[in-house]
Formats: C-alpha cells, sequence, structure tokens
C-alpha cells in the first residue's frame, strides 16, 4: 500500500495492520511512485519465498 507524503515521497507500507500498535508497519521510503512500486512487487516476491 503506497501513500504520498507531504514532502512529496512515497512510503510504502503493510497491507496488514500491525497488532502491537494497530498500525501498518512502514517498508520504505522513496522519492518516486514508481521505486516504491517495484520494490513492493519485490517485498510480495520474497514474502512467498
Amino acid at each position: 500500500m503506497i501513500r504520498k507524503l507531504k514532502s512529496g515521497e512515497y512510503r510504502l507500507y503493510s497491507r496488514k495492520k500491525n497488532p502491537s500498535t494497530g498500525k501498518r508497519r512502514n517498508l520504505g521510503t522513496f522519492k518516486s511512485r514508481a521505486a516504491a512500486e517495484r520494490h513492493e512487487r519485490a517485498v510480495q516476491y520474497f514474502k512467498r519465498g
């Protein structure tokens, strides 16, 4: 799940909420949406590993 920050960067969040905090886990901040989308695909690939 990618959200745009006020600073203009994009942050990748986990799809599920973290049970201990009730928030989504931050999986990295990227300058462009394309970079965030690439990383999201990489994350999904490794999760299946």
